[in-house]
């Protein structure tokens, strides 16, 4: 084998590598650590929108339920329980299956979730500027 120094040596393969494994790209991750700033950037602008949007949310239902409203004394304490249970769980599915759309490719969920926000802001300034 004859060696040139202007050259690299030719690296030698096992013998247990295929052929179709020479010819595979790098991997481009150098640490594991280094996959996470990927992800989130594919997750897209629609996704952080949904999110901030639903912690958003989660603020607003605390608000109306802490407001002390004539409505909510009126009804007994485990229906109120039940009650603000039920929003806290229906406001999780919505927001979760709005992220899951999101992040499968419909970004125009996140239009939809900003106008389901807006309706829940409306409905919660009512509620605690006592006009319902």
């Amino acid at each position: 084998m004859h060696f040139r120094f202007d050259q690299p040596a030719v690296a030698i393969r096992p013998e247990r590598v295929s052929r179709d494994q020479w010819c595979a790209p790098a991997d481009k991750w150098r640490f594991s650590i280094d996959r996470r700033i990927a992800i989130f950037t594919g997750m897209g602008w629609a996704t952080a929108l949904i999110f901030i949007l639903g912690v958003a949310n989660f603020a607003i239902n605390r608000a109306v339920f802490d407001s002390g409203h004539p409505l909510f004394d009126r009804l007994p304490p485990t229906s109120r329980r039940l009650g603000r249970m039920a929003a806290l769980v229906s406001e999780f599915a919505v927001l979760f299956f709005a992220l899951l759309l999101s992040t499968q490719g419909w970004p125009g969920y996140a239009w939809a979730y900003a106008g389901y926000t807006l309706l829940n802001a409306g409905a919660a300034w009512l509620i605690m500027s006592r006009r319902v």
